[in-house]
């Protein structure tokens, strides 16, 4: 990794969904990283802790999980219920995480493939 890259990591199922280009938006709860747009960002494999591309920030967008509306879906993975999205962040981020939660919308655009 070069530069002043932040990371960011994501499960195998969704590395592919980057790959192959239907990704380009990650939501992000309790964002210790303080995530801005123009960003350098390193995208990592979660399970091989292999580093697959780079990336730059498009924008960041902050909302609460129970006002996600149909734009923020757009190159994201959805949900069929608003409780399937809830119950998939709490896995991420654990059980307090509720529809009043922040949530950072982030859309990248790839620099560069690294794997």
């Amino acid at each position: 990794m070069k530069g002043n890259y932040k990371t960011l990591k994501f499960y195998p199922h969704l590395v592919d969904l980057i790959k192959s280009g239907e990704k380009t938006t990650t939501w992000r709860l309790f964002d210790d990283k303080n995530l801005l747009t123009k960003d350098r960002i390193a995208l990592i494999n979660s399970a091989s802790l292999i580093e697959f591309a780079n990336a730059e920030i498009d924008s960041v967008d902050e909302v609460l999980l129970k006002n996600i509306n149909k734009n923020h879906f757009e190159g994201h993975e959805t949900f069929l219920s608003k409780e399937e999205m809830i119950e998939t962040y709490k896995r991420y981020y654990g059980e307090e995480v509720n529809e009043d939660s922040v949530v950072k919308v982030i859309k990248f655009s790839i620099l560069e493939w690294l794997a």
